[in-house]
C-alpha cells in the first residue's frame, strides 16, 4: 500500500466517483439495520474499484470484514489488477457519519482512508471520509 498511502497521506480531499458513492449508499440501505462494509482499491491513491464485503460481526452496531474475503482481496484480487487498498468503508444505520470509539480502536490500517455512510436521516444519507491514526481522527473531505 506504500504508493497509495503516500498519495493519500497529505491530501486535503479525496476524489470519490459518484458511482462508488451511490454503490456504498445502496449497500448501506440494503444491509440496514446491520452495518455494511467494503474495500475500495486504487492506484496512486485514486479509487478505481469497489469491493462490497461480508460483515461477520455479531449484532447490528459493529462491522468486521470477513477475513477470508480480505485475504482474497489483498493477496489475489487487488494485485491481479495492479491496485492497492485505498479506503475501507462501513455504514452507521442510525448514528452520524463520524467514527465511533470502537471504529477508532479498531482502525488497524493507518494508511487507509475510512469512509462512513450514515443513514441516520434516511432520505439524506451522509458519506464522510476520515484518516484514523494512533487514535487521532482527521476528516478528509470527499469530492466527486
Amino acid at each position: 500500500m506504500s504508493d497509495a498511502a503516500s498519495q493519500i497521506e497529505g491530501i486535503a480531499s479525496f476524489s470519490l466517483p459518484e458511482a462508488m458513492r451511490a454503490a456504498i449508499i445502496e449497500q448501506a440501505r440494503r444491509e440496514a439495520p446491520r452495518e455494511c462494509c467494503g474495500i475500495i482499491a486504487g492506484r496512486d491513491g485514486m479509487p478505481t474499484r469497489i469491493y462490497p464485503t461480508t460483515n461477520i460481526a455479531a449484532g447490528n452496531s459493529l462491522y468486521e470484514i470477513d477475513p477470508a474475503e480480505l485475504i482474497e482481496l489483498e493477496f489475489r484480487e487487488m494485485p491481479a489488477h495492479g491496485t492497492e487498498l485505498v479506503a475501507i468503508y462501513h455504514s452507521h444505520p442510525v448514528s452520524p457519519a463520524h467514527p465511533s470509539a470502537t471504529d477508532i480502536a479498531l482502525a488497524f490500517w493507518p494508511d487507509a482512508l475510512y469512509l462512513i455512510c450514515s443513514l441516520q436521516k434516511s432520505d439524506f444519507p451522509q458519506l464522510r471520509g476520515f484518516r484514523i491514526r494512533d487514535g487521532a481522527v482527521t476528516e478528509v473531505p470527499l469530492v466527486p
